[in-house]
């Protein structure tokens, strides 16, 4: 099935814009267009409401008709098209079950939504142009049946056995839940014990969306936070044990907004029209709001608006709770919406209590809505729970600033205001307070009032926030391809080429890096190696690549030997970067005598490393390196007859003298590399006057010489011992400076 696009049929009891309650129709009527726009075949199947809107229905095609087995009935369901927005949608008709007054609340929904689940699972047989279903997308409790239909009726069937199906939870607070006296009558499942076990959540009671979670292969929420929030006992609703058992399946994955239809540049349900950059038809916005809804036309003074339902999900009992101290301290207040009787007659009370300060309208208005986001400087929800909430993001969309609880999606989507740094989106209170919520709104007042310019950077930032469906798509499709991994996904493909170009980058440099990551293995833990990586980056891969040849090995150990020997009761402070400073502090007078020995090899190191093999005979054993730098330098004879005195000299002042000499032109070479030049004509010029005290100094330096070129190589192995060593020997030449 290479570069197959996939099949999704995607179920929802509402779609904007031909029905809508809530979130889940703009979730339907956006969703869907932003996956096909990612690539994939997309149905979405709606319940034909008899509210549904003439216009729309005069746009429908009659393609199909069947009937839906539920319990002992057959019922009639008939298949109406309807493309809009690029989308195919399906509507699912039987006016016995969907020709009301509104889309729920009726004594029959278990019976009403138990057929449109059917109906769905029936339907994908009948779908027109062989449109063949690799993903079910089914959406709360209204549809939670379908997954349980599918296993249970469907799958003997070769049609069905590759669909797989998803659920998602949209608000966990409404379950589905009936009588159990349905699971005969209506379900057709009584006999059925398995599915029987995994519906009933008590005696007398069935679950719609429990036996969702326990049938479906994956679980999906609207937001991250709220996806960890149901498997709790506190916001689980009874599920939290399900969600646990099977949270392998479960993710979070937010919801977008519909970005074309909420903006302000270009809505024409606002009084005046605004962008981010010019936002001066905002302060319009404000001052024909204040008007309309009897308040003080004023903009020294914050709006607050609510457009929400009036009830304790949402926050009411803090806003109740709060609102004389937020009226009496200067800050207007709006709400729109209705609800529970309580919250609805208080909020007339204080309407009455404070006018020209609080407004109150108990309607239904999704024009005033719109309005009352563009006119409004912030918007309140202080929501117990938000699964994800769409009502922050319109606000910020249109340069309002939230003020929320830290709670599922709100936490998710507002960012809260950090004075110090200007960051922020909003503002926030975390516990469920009416005295923390009146200091978030307090906190937002003072910003408005005190610094403007800090204000207007929040809603620069809050209209600057991508909200789009694009980014969710892309999850969700995911998620899909992750069920059907047998179908290659096209789109990705053409972006996968950088894993490719990653690897060739990664496969230049490692061989030259690997190098170093064997002589480590021999004991290489010091951290100089780094600085002098920076500083001669082309020397090192070369020396290490001479390191294969497996001669070092010998003298790397030979070196530490004789370094830990002499050096034992110095380690203490010898691997520190304490030896390089101490070096650097003395360079004046250690240039006169290492520099001389010690540069002339260096740039032996660098320029011959490259074209002869001297590296390489100098990277051997220290015998055949002492003998081949006598070839190279004219006083190498000195050196070797030195090397015979020196070695009948103690152990231990030859290794100071000559890790120090192998040092000095290591550290050199890292930190002063840029002015080697002007140490050369000091060296050179301060090496006659002192050829005679330096004589012996010179003997063993150049003895270790040989030894300085394979320490380049081995820079990390010997630093270790010589920086405890440096100290001394540095100690020595200034002491010899002074006589």
């Amino acid at each position: 099935m290479a570069n197959e696009k996939l099949h999704i049929v995607f179920a929802s009891a509402e779609a904007a814009p031909f029905v809508k309650t809530g979130g889940l129709g703009d979730v339907a009527g956006s969703l869907p267009a932003a996956l096909a726009a990612d690539g994939a075949e997309v149905i979405v199947m709606v319940p034909k409401y008899s509210t549904i809107a003439d216009e729309y229905k005069n746009q429908m095609e009659h393609v199909g008709e069947f009937y839906v087995p539920l319990g002992w009935r057959n019922e009639y369901c008939g298949l109406e098209r309807l493309v809009y927005d690029g989308v195919t949608y399906m509507f699912l008709d039987n006016e016995h079950y969907f020709n009301r007054s509104y889309p729920y609340g009726f004594f029959d929904d278990g019976e009403r939504f138990a057929f449109f689940s059917k109906a769905i699972c029936e339907s994908l047989q009948y779908l027109p142009d062989g449109f063949v279903t690799d993903v079910l997308h089914c959406n709360d409790w209204h549809t939670a049946l379908a997954p349980v239909f599918l296993r249970e009726f469907y799958m003997a069937n070769p049609l069905y056995q590759n669909v797989k199906t998803v659920f998602s939870i949209h608000n966990i607070a409404f379950q589905g839940q009936f009588t159990d006296m349905l699971l005969g009558d209506v379900l057709g499942l009584s006999h059925i014990e398995p599915a029987v076990r995994q519906l009933r959540c008590d005696a007398r009671s069935i679950n719609y969306m429990q036996g969702a979670l326990n049938y479906t292969d994956a679980i999906t929420t609207v937001s991250p936070t709220y996806s960890w929030e149901i498997r709790t006992p506190e916001f689980g609703e009874g599920l939290d044990g399900i969600l646990r058992r099977r949270e392998n399946i479960l993710s979070g994955i937010l919801n977008g907004l519909d970005v074309k239809r909420n903006d302000p540049a270009t809505d024409d349900r606002i009084h005046a029209n605004y962008t981010r950059e010019d936002r001066s038809g905002k302060a319009a916005c404000k001052a024909a709001l204040q008007a309309e809804l009897g308040l003080e036309v004023r903009d020294d003074r914050p709006l607050m608006v609510m457009v929400t339902r009036l009830t304790r999900q949402k926050g009411m009992d803090l806003v109740t709770y709060s609102l004389d101290r937020i009226l009496s301290g200067g800050v207007q207040v709006a709400i729109l919406g209705t609800g529970d009787a309580e919250y609805e007659e208080a909020l007339r009370y204080f309407e009455r209590t404070y006018p020209g300060t609080m407004a109150a309208r108990i309607e239904f208005d999704p024009f005033l809505s719109q309005r009352m986001y563009s006119g409004a400087d912030m918007f309140l929800m202080p929501s117990l729970f938000e699964p994800c909430g769409l009502s922050q993001m319109i606000a910020m969309r249109y340069g309002t600033l939230p003020i929320v609880r830290e709670t599922g999606g709100l936490k998710d989507t507002v960012i809260p205001y950090n004075m110090f740094t200007g960051e922020g989106t909003g503002f926030t209170f975390t516990h469920f307070n009416g005295d923390e919520m009146g200091d978030a709104v307090f906190r937002a007042a003072r910003t408005f009032w005190d610094d403007r310019d800090a204000w207007n950077k929040l809603v620069d930032n809050a209209m600057a926030c991508d909200f789009s469906w694009k980014r969710s798509a892309d999850q969700y499709m995911d998620l899909y391809y992750g069920l059907h991994p047998e179908i290659e996904r096209s789109v990705p493909f053409a972006a996968e080429p950088e894993p490719a170009t990653e690897e060739k980058p990664a496969a230049e440099p490692e061989p030259t890096a690997e190098a170093p990551a064997e002589e480590p293995k021999a004991e290489e833990k010091p951290a100089p190696a780094p600085v002098e990586e920076k500083v001669e980056a082309p020397a090192e891969p070369e020396v290490k690549a001479e390191e294969k040849a497996e001669p070092k090995p010998a003298a790397k150990t030979t070196t530490r030997t004789t370094a830990k020997k002499t050096t034992a009761t110095k380690a203490t402070a010898s691997k520190t970067t304490a030896s390089k400073t101490a070096a650097a502090k003395t360079a004046a007078a250690k240039a006169d005598e290492a520099e001389k020995a010690a540069e002339e090899p260096a740039a032996k190191k660098a320029t011959t490393a490259k074209k002869t093999t001297a590296t390489k005979t100098a990277s051997t054993k220290t015998a055949t390196a002492k003998t081949t730098t006598a070839k190279k330098t004219a006083t190498a004879t000195k050196t070797t007859a030195t090397k015979a005195t020196a070695a009948k000299k103690t152990a231990a002042a030859k290794t100071e003298e000559t890790v120090e000499a192998a040092e000095k032109p290591a550290a050199k070479k890292a930190t002063a590399t840029k002015t080697t030049a002007a140490k050369k004509t000091t060296a050179t010029k301060t090496a006659a006057a002192k050829t005679t005290k330096a004589a012996t100094t010179k003997a063993a330096e150049k003895m270790t010489e040989p030894k300085a070129e394979a320490p380049a190589a081995e820079k990390p192995a010997e630093k270790p011992a010589p920086k405890a060593t440096t100290v001394s020997a540095a100690r020595k030449t200034t002491t010899r400076k002074k006589r």
